[in-house]
């Protein structure tokens, strides 16, 4: 019989059966299409080995007078400006106290009473002192607890764990005799009308030591809050000085000894960082959940808690900025990297600056300053629907009058604006319903004016929106979409396979960005029941065709001014992508696991069983690092369709017949031909690779099919 070229259409189908897309592709991870063939994605390497605080879901790369390259980065818990690999935290201040509003109390005491390993309760002479739940230390075993009833330590977690130099290390539950000394590792820090919550960052000066093991230079440094006991203390753990700030990776948790009676002294200074964000949306149910006045009286309710999101441009060489439901801040680049972002509304001659937005943009070419679902002039209240803008290049002005070009609008379809992009020639703003076109008139003509140019649509997220070759594309709830001049949805042979397997209480988390190098638009979003990113899809754009996989990524920044496409991960590390062929965010390489399984195949419409007897791959490994490349080819049989692969089992006597195929130049690959026994009505091929060093793509294998009889 004559050989069968296994010529696939590009692109994977999810939209039917494996045996209705017949001729294609049906499953595939960590691939892509290159000129209708299928290859393994490239690799991803960390740009440094420092990390950041939090969970990114912004990234913004600009240059600037002096030459700098900076990103832009927003975490859940801080903000941080990037260069040479280093990360700068230029959170802003919410807050900074008086000399002396901070006081600190350490709280060291005896047990009362001997007690064994397995005990939960711990009681000493006296807990004055002690906060309602911390960190306890018993000769050497470290003891969580979560309340305090009398003088009773309740709740404990016996043989906890603490830090030293920056590394978890565990202890072991014990026996502790009577009057064995019990000191603290939480501190009480006292501070009226604090602001703080749970996670907030804290900066102490001034202080003077507790007169123990608490030093002054353990006290003057960074912390975070780790429990707000009311509005006028919260709690912190006790650590060494540190110097490195950023990821806190070289201190060591201390604990108060009895002789930590002092309270600081009279000049401790309380600098407060804004408060911080959830790092997904959390739902909230019961008394509280929602605003005042929701739902009926006398019952709870259930909302949904926002994840910190943020947005941000450059205005010339320096940088705006705020999160969803916040204020506008404003970093000057023309200070040292270290230097804190302001509130903009603190700039010299500010106006009328909104308190509170959405999302931030800054236009192209005319230079206003734009935020959407901003206040009211003259008022505290937000208005979804709203847009204002600034004096054109003036960011600080927002005052609509007769000698400058500040202003606002209303947009009338949707309940509130979900994003905001730069396209050519124009802002479009999606509502949670439509999507507008904002154009420049200019003064004496509105300013701005808003064209409804899409309806009935919907979105993921804020940073859902990619552009490319042109084009805007965006995630919605049900389907993909496109805008190029008019607004419609973009077919997807994968639309049931991702909408199906979704978490609606995550669709904020869903990032898309572009990667203009493959013609490919990409978006990270979380699978059903997931509360963290873990899925992949990608549109390419110049083929029309689809494909998916499993990664875990944050925030994605497309080449642009950088040599490799940008995304951060869960571990607060940035990875170039692009780079290499391994995962290569340790300093271990790890292999990245990749595989594409086609659709069924037979012999006249499966009239036939058939018999595969050879097979001659046609795979390139060029790129690979390894000196023997391998990968594996496997034949699944079918008795028919929807039979399960398997069965029966084929005439060798195993379920499959598997190829693996090992080169050590492209030659022997496409020369090399693999003999092989595999029946079965249909088959289906897969292709895999799961080893480091290993690049390939495939080309069109031949196969040996004969037909083999009716049963």
């Amino acid at each position: 019989m004559p050989l069968k070229k296994l010529l696939l259409k590009p692109g994977v189908n999810r939209e039917n059966t494996r045996y209705t897309t017949e001729g294609g592709w049906y499953e595939c991870d960590n691939i892509r299409f290159r000129q209708g063939t299928p290859e393994k994605i490239g690799g991803w390497t960390r740009i440094s080995e420092a990390t950041f605080l939090g969970i990114a879901r912004s990234l913004w790369n600009w240059i600037t007078l002096g030459s700098q390259n900076l990103i832009g980065i927003g975490t859940h818990l801080k903000f941080y400006i990037e260069n040479g690999g280093g990360y700068n935290d230029i959170t802003p201040l919410r807050a900074t106290t008086s000399a002396g509003d901070v006081t600190f109390a350490a709280s060291a005491d005896q047990l009362n009473g001997a007690i064994d390993a397995d005990d939960t309760t711990i009681t000493i002479d006296d807990t004055t002192g002690f906060p309602t739940s911390g960190k306890l230390i018993i000769d050497s075993e470290v003891i969580d607890y979560s309340a305090i009833s009398s003088n009773t330590f309740t709740g404990c977690t016996r043989g906890a764990s603490y830090l030293v130099s920056g590394t978890s290390t565990s202890t072991t539950a014990a026996v502790h005799s009577d009057n064995a000394a019990v000191n603290c590792f939480t501190i009480v820090v006292t501070d009226s009308s604090h602001g703080a919550i749970a996670n907030d960052f804290v900066t102490f000066s001034g202080a003077a030591a507790l007169s123990g093991n608490i030093t002054a230079a353990m006290l003057n440094q960074e912390y975070q809050v780790v429990n707000v006991q009311d509005a006028n203390k919260y709690t912190i753990t006790a650590k060494s000085f540190n110097s490195d700030t950023i990821t806190d990776a070289l201190y060591t948790n201390i604990a108060a000894s009895s002789s930590d009676s002092g309270n600081g002294g009279a000049s401790v200074v309380g600098a407060y960082q804004i408060n911080t964000g959830a790092s997904s949306a959390n739902p909230l149910v019961g008394w509280g959940a929602s605003g005042w006045g929701s739902g009926a009286w006398g019952q709870g309710t259930s909302d949904t808690e926002s994840l910190r999101i943020w947005t941000q441009q450059n205005f010339g060489e320096d940088l705006v900025f705020g999160h969803r439901d916040g204020s506008i801040f404003y970093w000057d680049a023309s200070g040292t990297l270290t230097t804190r972002a302001v509130l903009l509304s603190s700039k010299a001659g500010a106006s009328d600056v909104p308190t509170i937005q959405n999302s931030i943009l800054v236009s192209d070419i005319s230079r206003f300053v734009f935020c959407f679902g901003a206040n009211v002039l003259g008022s505290a209240t937000k208005d979804p629907m709203l847009i204002r803008w600034s004096d054109q290049e003036d960011a600080t002005n927002w005052t609509p009058a007769a000698t400058n070009q500040a202003g606002s609008l209303r947009l009338s379809r949707g309940t509130e604006i979900v994003a905001a992009s730069q396209a050519r020639q124009e802002v479009l703003v999606w509502t949670d319903s439509s999507l507008y076109s904002l154009q420049y008139v200019g003064a004496g003509s509105g300013v701005w004016t808003a064209t409804l140019v899409g309806e009935q649509t919907s979105i993921t997220s804020q940073n859902s929106v990619a552009y490319a070759n042109g084009v805007s594309y965006w995630m919605g709830k049900d389907k993909f979409y496109q805008y190029d001049g008019r607004t419609q949805p973009l077919p997807c042979d994968l639309r049931k396979h991702v909408f199906t397997d979704f978490n609606p209480l995550q669709y904020n988390q869903v990032f898309g960005g572009s990667n203009e190098a493959f013609h490919e638009v990409w978006w990270f979003y979380c699978s059903s029941g997931a509360s963290s990113i873990d899925k992949y899809v990608v549109y390419n754009y110049l083929e029309d065709i689809w494909y998916y996989g499993s990664m875990a990524r944050t925030a994605w920044l497309d080449s642009g001014l950088r040599a490799y496409p940008l995304a951060s991960t869960y571990n607060s590390l940035l990875v170039d992508h692009e780079n290499g062929i391994d995962d290569n965010e340790t300093s271990t390489a790890v292999a990245i696991s990749a595989y594409i399984t086609s659709s069924e195949f037979d012999l006249d419409d499966g009239h036939q069983f058939m018999l595969m007897s050879r097979v001659l791959p046609d795979v390139s490994f060029e790129g690979s690092t390894a000196d023997s490349p391998v990968i594996n080819m496997t034949f699944y049989p079918l008795n028919a369709s929807g039979s399960g692969y398997n069965s029966p089992a084929s005439e060798s006597g195993v379920n499959t017949g598997t190829v693996t195929r090992s080169a050590t130049s492209p030659v022997e690959v496409y020369t090399s031909q693999i003999h092989t026994r595999v029946r079965g009505r249909q088959m289906a091929m897969k292709i895999e690779s799961s080893t480091t060093g290993v690049q390939w793509q495939l080309g069109a294998p031949r196969v040996d099919l004969r037909a083999d009889g009716r049963r």
